[in-house]
């Protein structure tokens, strides 16, 4: 156990880009957002363990599930942080995103495993896109149906489903397809110019536009729904994760800088919380990678790095 622990701690402090301390140069110099770190609350039953953490996400139920890199894949937890059930063991290679859909089902992306993968609240594996353990191109002409890296899920107002992927080594492209899973067209490639991606880590639909966190690019690119490139956000650190909050605010995780950022329409931070830290101190972050905002407005925080799942409240 502790020769694990001590290469787990190695390989992950070794990530390049990681920091230890805050960096003025990665880091938005704005109000605190007014919220403070405390224990996330939640139990575990024996013979269940939680991995690192890459997805978070409330339902209609305020029940909290989260995607980690465990054996147990996608763990529910009750209002008051009960566990409830697990789901998806056996599916994944390496988890990356989680979103619930508008009726309730559950998507998630498998970066490595190079799948997008629709389930049921209670486990049943509904739709799969993709090949599992096999990376490339979705070409119709082709004939060839297949993702690169797949890293995050938005929804549209119609159904439609949008995909952002080329994580690492993918090229960077969103794809959309309908709600059977029917492809409808892509935008992207690999670049700083406009439109073109540098590890494209989240995707959102925020009043019919598309906003992708364009992560190496250090900015928010925002299109129409068709794809045709609108405008950018510049950012110092590195956008990770988007959310638009219950409180209908944008929020914006900024990975190994470790802010959690409330944006104005403007796409500009005006309050912050967190910093970069080796942890296990509280409102430290690894890596903070997505979030999800339950509904008495505390905020939930995959950290995949230091390997928890943080909580912070105004409480």
């Amino acid at each position: 156990m502790f020769v694990f622990l001590l290469l787990f701690l190695l390989q992950t402090r070794n990530v390049p880009g990681v920091l230890d301390a805050p960096d003025p140069a990665q880091m938005e110099n704005v109000p605190p957002l007014g919220y403070h770190a405390i224990e996330n609350g939640v139990t575990l039953p024996a013979g269940i363990t939680l991995g690192a953490s890459s997805g978070v996400a409330f339902d209609a139920q305020g029940h909290l599930w989260v995607l980690n890199r465990g054996p147990h894949p996608i763990i529910e937890f009750d209002q008051q942080g009960r566990f409830m059930r697990s789901m998806g063991e056996g599916l994944y290679s390496r988890g990356h995103g989680l979103r619930i859909a508008p009726d309730g089902n559950i998507w998630t992306t498998d970066v490595q495993g190079h799948t997008v993968m629709k389930m049921s609240p209670t486990g049943e594996l509904l739709l799969t896109l993709g090949t599992r353990g096999k990376p490339g191109s979705w070409d119709e002409a082709a004939g060839t149906h297949l993702f690169f890296e797949p890293a995050d899920i938005a929804f549209a107002p119609n159904g439609d489903l949008f995909v952002v992927q080329g994580h690492g080594r993918g090229e960077g492209r969103v794809l959309r397809f309908d709600s059977a899973g029917t492809f409808i067209t892509s935008w992207g490639g690999k670049g700083t110019a406009p439109g073109q991606f540098d590890q494209p880590h989240s995707i959102l639909i925020v009043n019919n536009q598309v906003l992708v966190a364009d992560r190496e690019n250090r900015r928010v690119q925002i299109f129409d729904m068709n794809g045709t490139f609108l405008k950018a956000w510049a950012f110092k650190g590195l956008p990770c994760g988007l959310l638009m909050g219950p409180d209908q605010q944008l929020y914006l995780a900024t990975g190994f800088s470790g802010q959690i950022l409330r944006l104005n329409a403007g796409g500009q931070p005006v309050a912050m919380m967190g910093q970069p830290g080796p942890g296990p101190a509280l409102g430290e972050f690894g890596e903070a990678h997505y979030m999800a905002i339950a509904p008495d407005g505390d905020i939930y925080v995959a950290d995949t790095i230091n390997a928890v799942l943080h909580r912070v409240s105004k409480r």
